[in-house]
């Protein structure tokens, strides 16, 4: 940084100038899907063109979402930027008896505009302060041709889950070149089902499983995070993110596990970036993500079948397992006044290919994406970033997916083969305060 936090000391941190932010932030929120399941792939306009990458390679204000140590890092700064997201998902059915077979497209709702957010102040010439709002929201579809029509469904199917993270946080220099971070994590989220009525059958409380609205929940839990200096040109540095509790969908309680439970899963991870020359930036991210600790996101459907009716305790859920994800992604100082990012993520797919029936709704399956970006100084303050990602299609093949059988004993036998991929553009303002 060219400035120091010392200079800074005499300015007041102002809390009522970020509060039109926040509720900007919640306002505007919208769900979208994401390639970490339904995690999205990096945070901020800066590391999203650099592949997602921000664990040691903090760009801006919103860098903080993920890792709190880089607060004292990115200077004193607001971040303001949005995406526009445009998932492509459906199914295929076949060899069904029960008259579920057919190709569907659960595109009914697109595309998607998920706005963010970042304050950091400096108070000191050890501590820092900030404010992010991020979403998350990997469970959405509409299919207008409902896939369980034949089993006496009506009006469109679909799945709504929108989240937004809010992270007030503050860090510490502990030595030159090593921080610590910590960010109380806020969660605010909504749900909301359609068109699987046949299902509420299955179901320990059937009114309150389907076409019940929009309900909100709120969370709480914790972020904390390192991010040191090994030397001028690699830094390193971890995170790890507890379950977020939450309040249950009292609407769907008789849909998700334990009268509807949605916590956020716990993730981890670690990351270094390396400069070998003064122009150019290398960054590599690992990150852990436990869905399959959340009753409703990891228990497997089958559950039904031994006893376990929708919404009990331990009930059944989509089936999704932890995954690893791993992202490259590379910062060139073309010249001055402009920087070019690109990268490329990788995850594990979370549902198993005995568990796509239900993830017809969520089919959150898409592995790798690509990226590019640019930032473009504005003036000596101001700038602005763009970006733009891919994430292939990705198709899961179900096997022993559908129970066979026709109900309530089984659904007709068969596979449900689940698919979807992902393009996203998005645009950020920066200015350095």
């Amino acid at each position: 940084m060219t400035d120091t936090f010392g200079a800074r000391r005499r300015h007041a941190f102002r809390p009522h100038a970020v509060l039109p932010l926040l509720a900007l932030g919640l306002a505007m929120s919208a769900p979208a899907h994401a390639t970490d399941g339904y995690f999205l792939n990096g945070t901020g306009a800066k590391a999203k063109g650099a592949g997602g990458v921000e664990i040691a390679l903090p760009q801006d204000g919103l860098a903080i979402a993920v890792n709190p140590a880089a607060v004292t890092e990115v200077g004193h700064r607001l971040d303001v930027g949005f995406e526009v997201f445009v998932p492509r998902r459906g199914a295929r059915i076949s060899g069904n008896t029960a008259g579920l077979n057919g190709d569907y497209s659960g595109n009914g709702a697109n595309p998607f505009v998920l706005p963010e957010l970042a304050y950091v102040r400096p108070l000191s010439d050890r501590v820092a302060v900030g404010l992010a709002i991020s979403g998350n929201g990997g469970m959405n579809t509409r299919y207008k041709v409902n896939p369980f029509a034949s089993f006496g469904a009506t009006g469109p199917a679909g799945v709504n889950l929108q989240q937004i993270m809010i992270s007030p946080t503050i860090g510490v220099k502990l030595a030159k070149g090593h921080s610590l971070g910590l960010s109380p994590t806020v969660v605010v989220q909504g749900f909301e089902m359609l068109g699987v009525q046949p299902f509420a059958g299955y179901s320990q409380d059937p009114a309150n499983f389907t076409n019940r609205g929009t309900d909100w929940a709120v969370g709480a839990g914790f972020r904390v995070g390192y991010l040191g200096s090994l030397g001028e040109a690699v830094k390193i540095g971890a995170f790890y993110q507890s379950k977020v509790w939450t309040g249950r969908f009292k609407k769907y309680a008789g849909l998700y596990a334990d009268r509807g439970g949605f916590d956020v899963p716990a993730a981890w991870g670690a990351g270094i970036s390396v400069k070998p020359v003064p122009a150019l930036t290398l960054g590599a991210d690992y990150k852990r993500i436990e869905y399959s600790k959340v009753a409703s996101v990891g228990n497997p459907v089958g559950l039904l079948f031994q006893g376990k009716p929708f919404g009990a305790a331990g009930g059944p859920g989509f089936g999704w397992r932890d995954v690893d994800v791993w992202k490259i992604g590379a910062v060139y100082q073309a010249r001055p006044g402009l920087t070019l990012r690109a990268g490329y993520g990788r995850s594990d797919n979370p549902v198993p290919s005995s568990q796509t029936l239900l993830n017809i709704l969520a089919p959150g399956v898409v592995r790798g994406h690509i990226t590019g970006g640019a930032s473009v100084d504005l003036s000596s303050r101001a700038e602005l970033t763009g970006y733009v990602m891919h994430a292939p299609r990705q198709t899961v093949r179900g096997a022993g997916s559908i129970p066979p059988g026709m109900p309530p004993a089984g659904f007709g036998g068969g596979e449900a083969d689940i698919h979807l991929s992902e393009t996203a553009v998005g645009l950020s303002f920066g200015l350095k305060l």
